[in-house]
């Protein structure tokens, strides 16, 4: 399946959009009302959209950013609320986070670059989706709230994998448990922001940013994301296995042959 040189896949009033632009693909979380909290609908909507960008050829990095003023407030509170008065926690958080899982897991295996693009607010779940994805920009005016220690819970959303792996796990302990909230310079400090841009210029640098990592060949992003997740896992030696079998696998690209052959030319 591949997709179209640039389309829209969504209609405006749905809880997630998608754009395709050329290599690059755009999930814009779209609740602003909320704060683009994480509701069931949303969670539905990001599990099917984040299905069919895995299934394009064409696709190389895919962007998430939230509208309005906030990335991403967390999982919806009201919807939590409703459902503790109610005695119904287990199957209406069991549902939501069911689909909402299921679109992380597919962030995590997809062979693209998976870059979020935050500003305001990222707390909670939404502070776990910006850590979770592959790379993180962020807008001076971010705020990072774990948000969880507060409401007498654990994270989820793949919160303690994105920030365990960027940070090793006495940083993690001090973040979920210690922080109210940090800034994107902390972040920036402690590795889990790749960048740091004025608010004015978030779309700007994520585009360039997008643009500069999908110039890389899709069998080089695939084997270097897949190497970088199952690196902490595995052995020295199952590691360099890996590595062998994907660079070998890499260099019988036609991309390779392109690469290779332009780059000695160049001595001649």
């Amino acid at each position: 399946m591949t997709a179209p040189e640039s389309a829209t896949a969504s209609t405006p009033d749905d809880p997630a959009l998608l754009l395709i632009d050329g290599p690059v693909a755009t999930i814009t979380l779209n609740r602003p009302a909320a704060f683009n909290a994480i509701d069931l609908s949303i969670a539905k909507k990001l599990e099917q959209l984040s299905a069919q960008i895995e299934s394009s050829d064409d696709i190389r990095v895919l962007v998430i950013e939230g509208a309005g003023r906030a990335f991403c407030a967390g999982g919806d509170l009201q919807t939590i609320g409703a459902a503790a008065a109610a005695d119904t926690i287990a199957p209406i958080v069991g549902e939501l986070l069911k689909h909402y899982h299921a679109f992380i897991t597919t962030l995590r295996r997809m062979p693209k670059v998976v870059l979020a693009s935050v500003h305001g607010s990222a707390a909670g779940a939404g502070l776990s989706l910006a850590f979770v994805a592959d790379l993180c920009i962020a807008a001076e005016d971010a705020r990072f709230t774990p948000a969880y220690s507060k409401l007498g819970v654990s994270p989820d959303g793949g919160g303690t994998v994105g920030v365990t792996a960027a940070v090793g796990t006495r940083r993690a302990f001090e973040i979920f448990l210690c922080h109210d909230s940090f800034s994107p310079s902390q972040a920036f400090d402690w590795g889990l922001v790749a960048r740091v841009v004025p608010a004015a210029d978030l779309k700007a640098a994520t585009r360039e940013l997008a643009l500069r990592l999908a110039q890389s060949a899709p069998s080089a992003i695939a084997a270097t994301k897949r190497l970088i997740h199952r690196a902490p896992l595995t052995t020295v030696e199952q590691q360099l296995d890996a590595e062998r079998d994907a660079i070998i696998d890499c260099m019988h690209t036609e991309e390779f042959r392109v690469a290779i052959k332009k780059f000695l030319s160049k001595g001649k």
